[in-house]
């Protein structure tokens, strides 16, 4: 409730400080403050159990330790973004108030589809966190690139939309108690009515175009890498996750009970997921396209959360929203600054900039699953969960042998640090401070930490 209130309060500041601030540089202090308020506004209503404003949600709102452990994460991420990469959001164009403005309504948007306990709080929740999107997408006026990237991406999100109500109206009207509220569409152990299925069809397919699930996947790469990079960073992380969390949380409190019914349907999207995402990235040559791939590729690991719906689930999707925000946030920061954004433009990077090459190799053995590191972590709790699930165990060896192949493209950029020359400059040295590389050995310190000791996170969940 604390995440919900304070983000759009903050976002509207911060959208009127852009008519009477002059500096370029003070929203970011600005949304850096907001995001250690809405850091601390979690934390506190995540031990006190309860919020400072208590409005009467006519239990449209459902809040527990899962969801505001979830928040405490997006909202840590959210201010490692700021401090990372807002003075990249300053490049970007003379707006830069509304462009954090925007951000914090889409954290407003996450905010509600981490907590809905029904169906129209849901389609809202998207829509905020989606039509922000759309703006800081295509924010980079001057570049092509990003304009195309808008309008594709407003089209398709459009188009998934109306497949989402459409599976929300099959879905009310199929239910026996003909409710909204996901705790009143009490499908039971019985075989699924025609209306029923249509719509579990059709929120499959609007939530998989949402979380960029195979085959609903095709605008990803295109969108991500025509997105000014700094937001590209925000799009593949907080926003995805937030996504699958509102995806799980749906599955589990309407279709937990026909989960046999469904879950083939999952398993064949998983593996399209996990196929396309990691063999795709293999040929791509520019590493912002290959960790939109990437990102396709992970969520196939996200998805079995989905296919098992357990506790080890929860805690695996939690711990992977930690993990996987840190690490790809880290990688993008160290991408921006590269002069070159092809493989071959880092090459050396680990001799003229050994702290940036260090980092982003920790970032990249994350996003791998290497051991000691919170990416293997968030791994390990995954395929526990659909091991514990107790069907399909070859799932669990396929998504292994797709992680090993992950490997090979990551691996691709950290070869070209530290065993390629380079013959141009890497980087702009002027533009890499003190201060960003404490940011980055910061992150690193956090993968780790949480790599050997998951319970930083877990630990949260059962307060």
């Amino acid at each position: 409730m604390n995440s919900i209130i304070f983000s759009a309060i903050w976002g509207v500041l911060m959208m009127f400080a852009g008519a009477f601030v002059a500096s370029k540089s003070m929203p970011k202090y600005m949304a850096i403050v907001g995001a250690m308020i809405l850091l601390g506004l979690n934390i506190l209503e995540l031990y006190q159990g309860a919020p400072l404003v208590n409005i009467n949600g006519m239990n449209m709102l459902k809040v527990n330790s899962t969801n505001l452990t979830f928040l405490t994460v997006i909202a840590a991420s959210t201010l490692l973004f700021f401090a990372l990469s807002g003075r990249d959001v300053e490049k970007v164009g003379e707006h830069v108030s509304e462009y954090f403005a925007l951000i914090f309504f889409v954290l407003c948007g996450v905010s509600l589809s981490c907590t809905y306990n029904t169906l129209l709080l849901l389609f809202l929740g998207i829509e905020i966190m989606s039509i922000p999107l759309y703006v800081l997408t295509g924010s980079d006026k001057r570049n092509l690139k990003s304009n195309e990237a808008s309008l594709k991406y407003f089209l398709m999100g459009a188009f998934s939309t109306g497949i989402l109500l459409m599976g929300i109206a099959f879905l009310y009207g199929g239910n026996p108690n003909a409710s909204f509220y996901i705790d009143n569409i009490q499908l039971g152990t019985g075989k699924m009515n025609v209306m029923i299925t249509a719509g579990l069809v059709l929120l499959v397919v609007a939530l998989s175009f949402k979380v960029s699930a195979a085959p609903f996947h095709f605008w990803t790469p295109d969108v991500y890498d025509g997105a000014p990079t700094v937001f590209t960073s925000f799009m593949s992380t907080i926003v995805k996750v937030a996504g699958f969390f509102a995806f799980v949380r749906l599955f589990e409190n309407v279709f937990g009970e026909v989960q046999p019914q469904w879950q083939n349907l999952i398993v064949f999207i998983t593996i399209s997921t996990l196929l396309i995402g990691n063999i795709t990235a293999v040929f791509q040559q520019s590493v912002k396209r290959m960790l939109a791939y990437s990102s396709i590729a992970q969520a196939g690991f996200m998805l079995l959360a989905l296919f098992a719906l357990n506790d080890k689930a929860r805690e695996g999707l939690v711990l992977y929203a930690a993990a996987y925000s840190l690490a790809t946030i880290g990688i993008f920061a160290v991408l921006i600054k590269m002069n070159d954004y092809t493989i071959d433009g880092f090459n050396g990077l680990g001799k003229t900039q050994p702290v940036l090459a260090f980092s982003a190799t920790i970032f990249l053995l994350s996003l791998t699953g290497i051991p000691l590191t919170a990416g293997f972590q968030s791994k390990f709790y995954m395929l526990m969960a659909a091991t514990d699930n107790g069907h399909k165990f070859w799932l669990v060896i396929v998504a292994v042998g797709f992680a090993a192949i992950s490997a090979y493209y990551y691996f691709r950029v950290v070869q070209a640090m530290y065993f390629k020359e380079s013959s141009a400059e890497v980087v702009d040295s002027s533009d890499i401070t003190t201060s960003f590389k404490a940011l980055l050995i910061l992150t690193v310190i956090l993968i780790i930490a949480i790599g050997i000791y998951p319970e930083l996170i877990l630990g949260w969940l059962y307060h």
